[in-house]
């Protein structure tokens, strides 16, 4: 039980470990002139993602299986993980990400 309880708050907080290390890479891959607009847009896409999220868990609820909102998440986190790695942090990565 206690493992389970873990999980939305450890899922939560990747979620924003996620977020503020979007924020931050902006700046590093864009200049100055092109950040502003690049952060307005993210900043759009995020309010989205706060948005939908519920209603597919509600959604999920409905069906009786919310477990899949969690798993589909789970995928997108991992999916995320892996095209900023590619992207910015491994060894021949064009724009480097310290």
């Amino acid at each position: 039980m206690l493992g389970r309880s873990l999980i939305a708050p450890a899922a939560f907080a990747a979620s924003g470990i996620g977020n503020g290390s979007t924020f931050r890479t902006i700046g590093v891959i864009f200049d100055r002139q092109q950040a502003g607009p690049v952060l307005g847009w993210t900043s759009a896409v995020a309010a989205y993602g706060a948005f939908i999220a519920p209603v597919v868990i509600g959604q999920q609820i409905k069906l009786g299986t919310p477990q899949m909102a969690m798993y589909g998440f789970a995928v997108f986190y991992a999916l995320c993980l892996l095209l900023n790695w590619w992207f910015y942090l491994r060894a021949g990565a064009e724009i480097k990400n310290p």
